[in-house]
């Protein structure tokens, strides 16, 4: 098995693209707004790429945070809040929010379930710094680390119940950026006493079953690397200090946060320690040259990978998801009448 994730061009799987998945036999895939028009295409999209190989459990994975970071969108779609609105609830009602935060989770896993999603790259434990760039901004769920912990378990907890995987990020914290890893490398220049406050969240929830690095220098750690490409940060720092055991993926190999070609970004993660790569934009010849630089997936990797799986396509059968939205709903009007 290749240890990379792979994006699909559009709404259904080309020639090209079944007959390279299946030579290439990646760890899993992850959807796009162009992958997804609506639930029935959907649907049959996800079942295309579960037939390829046929396991049982297979990665196919999105990002849906709500709010800005939302693949799928109304009408075929639920709307859902970004991280914001539960931080506003709970500096006035720490467990409303709580209990606000996993009913969007439950309801969010179960609709993405409904479409053949197993994982899902939520919750971001960034902590906000006033500062830093917007590019993480109203997704956080808050400038307080135990808040941002408490909130995450939250909605690790309501999207597990729906059978989904959640994957914290982006490790060792994105709070602090001063720009946009989209497009540019920041570099973060805060003190180890300082970086406690963005490490505390990811220490909390260590047992999360995926995690996700970021695209950035910390010169305290690491002067010359980011975290992605950094084996000190990812050794001493995410598998040390913040203790994390499980399946480690990168951020979007392709942001241009990185330099060198996509392959060569690839071959220098897996080498630094990330157990996958994540390549988003379905250009073949980068996901042949990756196949082509990356070693085949190690057997602790493949564990995890499994454990990440595990309990994925397990829903309960007491959920109701119209209930959970009503209920986030009433909770999250707290805020609006204390405002």
């Amino acid at each position: 098995m290749t240890p990379a994730i792979f994006g699909i061009a559009g709404p259904t799987l080309s020639d090209d693209e079944r007959a390279f998945f299946k030579e290439a036999d990646p760890a899993g895939y992850i959807l796009f707004g162009r992958n997804c028009e609506t639930p029935d295409q959907l649907r049959a999209l996800t079942d295309d790429l579960r037939t390829i190989h046929g396991r049982e459990k297979t990665l196919i994975s999105i990002d849906q945070e709500g709010g800005r970071v939302a693949r799928l969108r109304p009408p075929q779609w639920s709307p859902f809040p970004a991280g914001e609105a539960f931080d506003r609830l709970y500096r006035i009602a720490p467990a409303s929010a709580i209990e606000a935060a996993r009913c969007n989770a439950r309801a969010m896993g179960l609709e993405l379930a409904e479409m053949g999603i197993t994982v899902d790259y939520h919750p971001p434990l960034d902590v906000r710094q006033p500062d830093a760039h917007d590019v993480i901004g109203d997704r956080a769920l808050g400038s307080d680390p135990m808040q941002v912990a408490a909130l995450g378990r939250a909605i690790l907890d309501g999207l597990a119940e729906a059978g989904v995987a959640g994957c914290v990020k982006h490790m060792p914290g994105h709070g602090r950026t001063s720009v946009d890893t989209h497009k540019a490398l920041p570099t973060v220049t805060a003190s180890e006493e300082e970086l406690e406050i963005d490490l505390a969240p990811f220490r909390t929830l260590n047992d999360a079953p995926i995690g996700m690095t970021g695209h950035l220098v910390f010169e305290v750690w690491d002067k010359e690397n980011p975290a992605t490409l950094s084996e000190t940060v990812i050794r001493e720092i995410i598998r040390g200090k913040i203790g994390f055991d499980g399946l480690l993926l990168t951020d979007d190999i392709d942001m241009e946060a990185l330099d060198g070609s996509v392959p060569e970004r690839s071959e220098r993660a897996i080498a630094a320690g990330c157990d996958v790569v994540l390549n988003c934009w379905a250009k073949m010849d980068d996901m042949h040259g990756i196949v082509s630089r990356i070693p085949s997936m190690s057997e602790k990797t493949a564990q995890r990978l499994d454990a990440a799986l595990a309990g994925t396509g397990i829903a309960s059968r007491e959920m109701d998801k119209q209930a959970l939205l009503a209920k986030r709903d009433e909770l999250l009007a707290l805020a609006e009448a204390a405002a």
